[in-house]
Parts: C-alpha cells; sequence; structure tokens
C-alpha cells in the first residue's frame, strides 16, 4: 500500500473518531439542557425542517419543538432537585456528513444531598443526523419512552419495538 492512501486512509479514521466525539457532545449538551426551563435552547441542535417524534407527538419544525418541550415541562409533576440525564449503549455510525445513533437514556432525580439519586425516567432515542456548515445537527429523532410517561402522551403513545432509522 503507497504511503499516500495509508495518510488518506488515517486522516478518514482519525475525521470519523473527531465525528463521533462531536455527536456525542452535542447530545450531552442536548441533554444537559432538558429541566433548564428555557425550551427555546433546543432550537440550536436541530436541522432546517426537522423531525421529532416523542412518544408519538411529531413535531416538524424548531417552533413546534419548543411548544412540545414546554408542554413537557408543564407536565411533569412538582418534583424538587437536581435532574440528571445519563446516556448509555450509545452506538453511532457515521457516513460521510449523515450519521446515525442510537442511545439509552436514564433520569435520575437527586431531592437533596442526602437523599438517594432514584430513576425517574428511561428509554430509547434513534436519531439521523446531518453535518451542516461543519457542525452536526439532528434531522430526526425518535425517542421512545420506557418508564414514567408523561401524561400528556397517554393518547399518543404506543408501543414500540427498537426502530430503524434509515437515511435521509
Amino acid at each position: 500500500m503507497s504511503d499516500t492512501l495509508e495518510q488518506t486512509d488515517a486522516l478518514k479514521l482519525v475525521q470519523e473518531v473527531r465525528d463521533r466525539m462531536a455527536i456525542e457532545e452535542l447530545f450531552v449538551r442536548y441533554y444537559s439542557g432538558l429541566g433548564s426551563g428555557d425550551p427555546d435552547a433546543f432550537g440550536g441542535f436541530f436541522a432546517e425542517n426537522p423531525e421529532l417524534d416523542v412518544n408519538g407527538i411529531v413535531c416538524r419544525s424548531t417552533e413546534e419543538i419548543r411548544t412540545m418541550y414546554a408542554e413537557v415541562d408543564a407536565d411533569k409533576p412538582n418534583l424538587i432537585g437536581q435532574f440528571r440525564m445519563m446516556l448509555t449503549n450509545l452506538i453511532i455510525e457515521v457516513d460521510g456528513d449523515t450519521a446515525r445513533a442510537q442511545m439509552l437514556w436514564t433520569q435520575t432525580l437527586n431531592e437533596t444531598i442526602k437523599s438517594v439519586p432514584r430513576f425517574i425516567e428511561q428509554g430509547r432515542e434513534y436519531d439521523l443526523l446531518v453535518k451542516q456548515g461543519g457542525r452536526w445537527k439532528i434531522k430526526k429523532r425518535v425517542v421512545i419512552a420506557d418508564s414514567n410517561l408523561p401524561d400528556m402522551m397517554d393518547k399518543t403513545y404506543t408501543p414500540r419495538a427498537d426502530y430503524q432509522m434509515s437515511s435521509l
């Protein structure tokens, strides 16, 4: 194999690793915004003409996404404490300027500094991402709750098996 070909392969691998790291950071920042009380904070994470399906509630614009998050926030019981989101079992497949990701999410609540943290929600997420202007954005997202479904989603929720995210 020529040195040029090996260097090209190495550069592709480095770019894929950088893309995976950027996508992981996007999700950490996204979920860090949950519970902040600022539904507008989520708009910057989505590509143009996004689709967000949360337990059967489908949003197709950043305005609809903002509204849905504000409604979810208002629908939650009056829990007091620090909320944390854990992302696990993350799988990311990068293919040039598109990527697919899936993960499990678990929300915890720390009610006081003396109390034991407790799990309050858990579910699965499936994403299609695109790179726009050098930044990764969410194009399509499917979120499926496996526990503690918000009351506002009782009519839209149907049990779903794992979701297969197709390409653009």
